[in-house]
């Protein structure tokens, strides 16, 4: 019979970084966000702008104008209205005026809650197209 020698076995440590376990974390976060992003609804408001400032003057004479004044005072028609019968003054021109679309003109000083509630003010009154233009200065 052979007999073995009997010695310490030196086995070699590996000083490298296993990134399989990284991989795998990074490829279930990359999954987990590209699946909640097809959940994701942005809301916002769409904007119409004209394409050129001849169309833009053009549009506004057969329009609904709202002006917003930096103070928060509401023009519809040329006539001072309260926030709350935004809703009523558009109806009654829609009512008039079915094909004429709404131009919202805002003040750069005026608040942004206003100019949004006077948005959805419009458009529960019936009046689906309706743009944002800056007010002249």
């Amino acid at each position: 019979m052979r007999q073995r020698k009997r010695g310490i076995v030196h086995m070699e440590e590996s000083t490298g970084i296993d990134l399989a376990p990284m991989l795998d974390f990074v490829l279930n976060l990359l999954i987990f966000f590209i699946i909640t992003a097809v959940f994701l609804k942005e809301v916002g408001i769409t904007v119409s702008r004209p394409n050129s400032s001849t169309s833009a003057e053009k549009s506004e004479s057969s329009s609904i104008v709202i002006l917003i004044a930096a103070n928060g005072e509401i023009t519809v028609d040329r006539k001072v209205v309260d926030q709350r019968s935004v809703r009523a003054k558009i109806e009654s021109l829609h009512a008039q005026k079915p094909d004429d679309p709404v131009v919202v003109a805002a003040d750069p000083g005026a608040a942004t809650g206003i100019l949004v509630d006077v948005i959805d003010q419009v458009r529960q009154g019936g009046v689906q197209a309706v743009s944002i233009a800056p007010t002249k200065s």
